[in-house]
C-alpha cells in the first residue's frame, strides 16, 4: 500500500495540466511538485516500468497535484519480464492512466522492434485499457501505433508527435489527442503538427526533465508559459487557451472512466 504524506497541500486552484511528466526522474521530485502546485498545474507523472510506478508511488503517496500513470516504456521491452507484465496488470486497477507506452521505430529502438510490439499487443490487450487514458510514444512508428490504438479502441494521447502529416487524420478519426511541448512549439516540425490538429484535440505537456527551457530541465510549473505560446499561435486570449486544454482532458478524463474518482473538473 502506497504511503501517505502527514500533509499534502491542497491544490486550491488547479488550471493548468502536465499530461506527461517523468516526475520520477527529476532528482527532487517532491520540490517538483510544490512548485507545480503554486502554478495551479495538475501533473500526470509517467513511468517507465510497473515497478517504477510502485517506487514512485511508494514516495509520493497520496497527493492532489500529481496523477501516476502506469508505464511500460517501448525502449525498456527488454526489461518487461513476467514479474513486470504481472505487476502492470496488479496496478491497472489503481490508476486512470497509463504511460509511457507505445512503439519506437527509431534508431535506438529498432533492435527491439520485434519485443516492443509482443509487448504492445499484451498491454492493448488488458480488458480494463479501455478505461484508462493512454499517453503514447509513436516515434519511428506512428502509422503502426496509431492503427494498433484504434484497433484496441483506447482513449489516447499521442506524445511528442514527431511523425508525417499524413497520419494526423487517422489519429483524429480513431479520437486520439495530441500533447505538445515547447520544444515543439519552436521548431518549424513542431509547429507543422500543430497547425494540422484542431485546437479542442491538443493539451499540454513538459515531457520533463527531458526537454529544457531557458537552458534548464523544463518542468510542471513552465506549463503556465507553454499555454501562453499556444495562445499566440491560435491567435487568442491566454485564458481562453488555457480554459480549453483543461477543459479538453476533463472530457477526456470523463469519456475514459465516466466520471472516475481522478476526473479532471474544467475551471
Amino acid at each position: 500500500m502506497a504511503a501517505r504524506p502527514t500533509s499534502a497541500p491542497a491544490l486550491a486552484d488547479p488550471r493548468f495540466i502536465d499530461s506527461h511528466c517523468h516526475l520520477d526522474r527529476y532528482p527532487r521530485p517532491t520540490e517538483i511538485l510544490r512548485d507545480a502546485n503554486t502554478s495551479g498545474v495538475v501533473v500526470v507523472a509517467v513511468t517507465e516500468l510497473p515497478s517504477a510506478y510502485q517506487r514512485l508511488a511508494l514516495r509520493l503517496g497520496s497527493r492532489p497535484t500529481v496523477r501516476l500513470a502506469l508505464g511500460m516504456h517501448p525502449l525498456r521491452a527488454r526489461l518487461a519480464t513476467a514479474l513486470e507484465l504481472t505487476l502492470f496488470t496488479r496496478l491497472l486497477d489503481r490508476t486512470d492512466y497509463v504511460g509511457e507506452v507505445g512503439l519506437d521505430g527509431s534508431r535506438d529502438g529498432r533492435s527491439t522492434l520485434r519485443e516492443q510490439r509482443k509487448l504492445f499487443e499484451h498491454l492493448l490487450g488488458q480488458p480494463r485499457i479501455r478505461t484508462k487514458i493512454l499517453t503514447v510514444h509513436s516515434r519511428g512508428a506512428e502509422a503502426e501505433t496509431i492503427e494498433r490504438l484504434a484497433d484496441a479502441h483506447v482513449t489516447a494521447i499521442l506524445h511528442w508527435y514527431t511523425g508525417a502529416l499524413g497520419h494526423i487524420d487517422a489519429a483524429l478519426d480513431a479520437g486520439f489527442y495530441f500533447s505538445v511541448n515547447m520544444t515543439m512549439l519552436r521548431s518549424r516540425s513542431g509547429l507543422r503538427v500543430l497547425a494540422a490538429v484542431p485546437p479542442d484535440r491538443v493539451v499540454t505537456e513538459t515531457d520533463g526533465p527531458y526537454t529544457k527551457i531557458a537552458g534548464r530541465a523544463s518542468q510542471p510549473s513552465d506549463i503556465p508559459q507553454t499555454v501562453l505560446a499556444l495562445s499566440r499561435t491560435w491567435n487568442e486570449e491566454p485564458d481562453q487557451a488555457r480554459a480549453r486544454i483543461f477543459a479538453t482532458m476533463a472530457a477526456l478524463a470523463q469519456r475514459a472512466r465516466r466520471g472516475g474518482p481522478h476526473e479532471f473538473r474544467s475551471l
